[in-house]
């Protein structure tokens, strides 16, 4: 590995729709480049990609799984080849956001007959905003009724005519690469000819020596247009599109030959610091990677994966977590090819690699050479789509499941878990249902706790929408020394924007000061349960104008309590209301499913803001009620047949509609009544 330089090394990250083949061409490509000595097939359970039991079962990718081999081409050059396979089932988005912060390109595949995919226009999206640089590969032309231009139109209709094919098939299950076939069929002799002769026009205008060559009507030797067209892949400015029949074999190597010659090297694309300041990719270079990812290897125990981006890092030697400030020492280096793991001694610019047993390290840390002082951006992972509240199925392991829980979030950053103070419930939260399902397994085979899922309940909230008069004098005497105090105050509305939410405006010392934070502390407790139907009130402003106290009576507790009843009976007065959480939502579908899913985001009381498209995909963006989107995730996949994704993130709280109201308050009251 030392032996091939930074310059023959391409790290790249497949992607797209689930069900589009990506697991199987990785398979394909595992075994051409000698990785596997067999073909793996997800079919049987013997993908090297899908080794897990998680995957085997479901037969779809849950992880991005980084693999590292060489490739050598007909003339005998060598190239490094690091990718990673990722899921394409949205629950497990969380891998693809991961994957593509810290691959130097993308290739995104394509079913032939299915097309672009909500899945497809999703992951192309996270490449646009990331500009990464990317090629298309049409996958599955074994199947019926498969046609390469039927597909090759639709992809170049969204995504434009930027995407160019440089693998084209020639019929009788074989494929000509535009660039390298010395032999073409006659029958499509002139489409190579009219492709070749673009891309070469286009090589030449990425650089003033080639396009001067060019328009002097002298030949671009290969090596020229190789270079200019990496250039123009590099800059987004030519998508190249490959065709692959994985299962047979056909199309693989000239994909390799096509990612070798136009995909850009680590050092084409460096990264940047959180100062923007470039980092130096050359193996001399201070070291300096990012942590992408952690696991917890059955076998191996805790694995750090880092992408290195500059300089060398060596085993059994001293890194520096810059993140933390910490000391790490490296024992072995892994590179990873799927399950399997080879050890190596160093590694550089563009490898991914794993690291076991690092003490102070975890997911978005970089790590450096010691004494090194630059951070790496941190990947932005996806806000979770749905919850669950999580109860232990006995009483036993209730003890285990708050750090069963926190272990399995420490290996997937889109898994939330925490403990509401509005509803005690402890709450666990993820991409979707199946995403929530498979850490339930997890936490199964790693901590053996048994757990219920159930629908959380809704965090409603209370506030007033008028001005009202609150009164409470508490007084006392049962023998001894009794208690006294008394207080009057006024409830408002207060806009989240004031600070100021308790007024003192007693004069003339009719309270003592001393007992104001008492009065002030009762009002806090008061404010946990309200006068609708016992949610936390918020948003609200009490003045304590007036009361009275006694020379010896007068206590803390007693100005603590008035104040609590003397709050209550104010907002009863100050026209109280329910609030609900209301949610922001973007739903992304095929337009055949348009007309059922704003029929049901209407049924569930949301209020359509816009509709759009992206990619060939309509856009919907609507406003919802957080109580009718518990169960969204599969209701939406068995809506569209799966073709739809979503997400949604909190926006704000709204006063509930008097109808649902009731019933709320209703609820409340015969679990009040339950409870006494």
């Amino acid at each position: 590995m030392k032996n091939i330089a930074i310059a023959d090394m391409r790290n790249f990250v497949l992607l797209g729709h689930t069900g589009s083949g990506k697991t199987t061409l990785v398979d394909a490509l595992l075994y051409k480049m000698g990785i596997n000595d067999r073909l793996g097939s997800v079919d049987d359970g013997s993908s090297m990609a899908d080794w897990t039991e998680e995957e085997k079962t479901r037969k779809i990718s849950t992880s991005a799984k980084p693999f590292d081999g060489s490739y050598k081409d007909a003339a005998g050059r060598i190239t490094r080849m690091v990718f990673m396979d990722t899921p394409g089932y949205a629950d497990f988005y969380g891998q693809v956001v991961a994957a593509t912060s810290v691959a130097d390109a993308a290739l995104v595949a394509v079913d032939v007959n299915s097309g672009i995919q909500v899945g497809t226009a999703r992951v192309w999206r996270r490449c646009e905003d990331l500009q990464l640089p990317r090629g298309v590969v049409i996958t599955g032309m074994d199947k019926e009724n498969a046609n390469f231009d039927r597909a090759l139109a639709a992809i170049q209709e969204v995504w434009g005519a930027r995407c160019v094919p440089v693998v084209i098939p020639s019929g009788g299950a074989q494929v000509v690469d535009v660039l390298a076939s010395k032999s073409v069929p006659a029958e499509i002799a002139d489409q190579v000819s009219a492709i070749k002769g673009s891309l070469v026009e286009a090589a030449a205008e990425t650089d003033d020596a080639l396009i001067e060559k060019y328009l002097g009507g002298a030949e671009l030797t290969p090596d020229e247009i190789s270079a200019g067209l990496r250039g123009a892949v590099a800059s987004g400015k030519l998508i190249p599109v490959f065709v692959t029949d994985a299962k047979k074999g056909v199309g693989l190597v000239e994909l390799l030959d096509g990612i070798r010659r136009l995909f850009p090297d680590p050092s084409v694309r460096p990264a940047k610091d959180i100062e923007d300041k470039v980092v130096d990719a050359s193996a001399g270079a201070p070291a300096i990677g990012l942590v992408w990812r952690s696991v917890n290897d059955p076998f191996v125990g805790q694995l750090t994966y880092v992408r290195v981006y500059g300089g060398t890092i060596s085993a059994d030697r001293e890194l520096f977590n810059v993140t933390r400030g910490e000391k790490e020492r490296v024992g072995a280096l892994y590179l990873s090819r799927g399950k399997k793991q080879e050890t190596v001694p160093e590694v550089q610019a563009g490898d991914i690699v794993a690291i076991a047993k690092l003490k102070h390290t975890a997911l978005n840390d970089t790590l450096g050479a010691p004494g090194t002082t630059r951070k790496l951006p941190v990947i932005v992972f996806p806000h979770p789509v749905m919850s669950y509240a999580v109860v232990a199925k006995t009483q036993g392991d209730e003890d285990k499941l708050g750090s069963g829980l926190h272990r399995i979030c420490e290996d997937d950053p889109t898994l939330k878990v925490e403990r509401t103070s509005d509803t005690h419930e402890l709450i666990l939260s993820g991409l979707g249902d199946v995403h929530l399902d498979a850490a339930v397994k997890r936490l199964k085979e790693r901590s053996n706790v048994d757990v219920l899922l159930q629908t959380p309940k809704v965090s409603y909230k209370e506030t007033v929408t008028g001005r009202g008069e609150g009164h409470y004098k508490h007084k006392k005497q049962s023998g001894g020394r009794g208690q006294y105090g008394e207080v009057y105050l006024r409830i408002e509305r207060r806009d989240p924007s004031e600070e100021e939410w308790f007024v003192n405006a007693i004069v003339g010392g009719a309270i003592p000061g001393n007992f104001i934070p008492a009065i002030e502390k009762g009002l806090v407790e008061g404010m946990n349960k309200g006068a609708v139907a016992g949610y936390p009130v918020t948003n609200v402003k009490v003045t304590v104008y007036d009361g009275s106290f006694h020379d010896v009576d007068s206590s803390e507790i007693a100005f603590k309590i008035a104040a609590q009843r003397a709050f209550r009976e104010g907002m009863a007065n100050a026209k109280p209301v329910l609030l609900e959480p209301i949610m922001k939502l973007k739903v992304m579908v095929p337009d055949q499913y348009m007309g059922d899913v704003t029929g049901d985001l209407n049924h569930k009381r949301g209020r359509i803001l816009g509709m759009g498209s992206e990619d060939g995909m309509q856009v919907i963006t609507a406003e919802v009620p957080q109580a009718e989107f518990f169960q969204y995730c599969p209701q939406l996949r068995s809506m569209t047949g799966g073709r739809g994704s979503f997400e949604m993130e909190f926006s704000r709280y709204d006063v509930v509609p008097a109808n649902i109201a009731q019933k709320v308050i209703a609820a409340a009251e015969k679990l009040k009544e339950d409870e006494e």
